[in-house]
């Protein structure tokens, strides 16, 4: 009625029984929603593959008190959504062992090799290692070819500040079953685990693992060499195990969860002697 000029706003208040101040009334802006929001913004730019529970989390973390549910009403109003996208499905090998659920630090780990290119096209392979139990990255290697002399080399760097696993779990590759390795697992005393063909539910923490680094790195990562992918995936890798809160951790990071679980098996005193020699030959 006031829009159209049919009346003056006392009359239309009066016709309507609406009171004049409720009228007038503007809503005042929530500062702190306000500041919340802007936070939301600047964390989905950061983490575009963060849905709204581990949004939550980090906020937490910060100190904001927040819950979930207002989290998703607020990222649903400012159009902040996670797209899910499929996966490709990867060859498996033959199994040689039996299935085993990690208990501990140093239980099982797990390794796969994930694939990409530079900007140039060249080839990248990443050797990606995970401890199943703590879910922490223990390496992701990048090169142009991966030989079992580098698995090996990567391996004894690894278990010289994280101790010796009992198992490992991965498919058949070749990088895997080579008769050096497997030499070098064995004088160590680690049973490898090998997953049955097609059956990557086996497998689950590194799949998973390998979905997350891929949505959340290597999809949004132009590299320019090989040098360039090894600076940007190690810095992703430090912030997965720092900073990023695992759901299925109760929202702590994997460091955190690391520093409250048993504690690592012990490293070999001939481990520390031996740490430069061939023993895959």
């Amino acid at each position: 009625m006031v829009i159209k000029k049919r009346c003056s706003v006392s009359i239309a208040c009066r016709v309507v029984a609406l009171l004049k101040s409720s009228y007038y009334y503007q809503r005042k802006e929530d500062s702190f929603e306000k500041r919340l929001r802007k936070k939301l913004h600047v964390l989905s730019r950061k983490y575009p593959r963060y849905g709204y529970r581990r949004m939550t989390a980090l906020l937490k973390r910060e100190g904001w008190p927040v819950n979930k549910k207002r989290i998703q009403r607020l990222m649903r109003e400012e159009g902040l959504k996670v797209i899910c996208k499929g996966r490709k499905r990867r060859r498996l090998g033959l199994s040689t062992a039996e299935r085993r659920q990690a208990l501990y630090r140093n239980h099982v780990w797990s390794w796969d090799i994930v694939h990409d290119r530079t900007e140039t096209g060249r080839q990248l392979k990443f050797l990606v290692i995970v401890d199943e139990y703590t879910r922490q990255s223990l390496k992701i290697h990048a090169g142009k070819h991966l030989t079992s002399e580098d698995v090996i080399h990567e391996l004894r760097n690894i278990m010289k500040t994280q101790g010796v696993p009992e198992h490992i779990r991965s498919d058949n590759g070749s990088e895997f079953i080579a008769k050096a390795v497997s030499r070098w697992l064995a004088f160590y005393r680690v049973k490898t685990i090998y997953i049955t063909p097609g059956s990557p539910w086996e497998n689950p923490y590194i799949e998973s693992f390998n979905g997350k680094f891929r949505d959340e790195c290597l999809n949004r990562e132009l590299f320019l060499s090989i040098l360039d992918a090894r600076v940007i995936v190690e810095e992703w890798r430090q912030e997965y195990n720092a900073e990023r809160p695992h759901s299925a951790l109760n929202y702590m990071t994997p460091d955190e969860f690391a520093k409250s679980s048993k504690p690592a098996v012990a490293l070999p005193p001939l481990l520390r002697i031996a740490n430069k020699a061939n023993l895959g030959a």
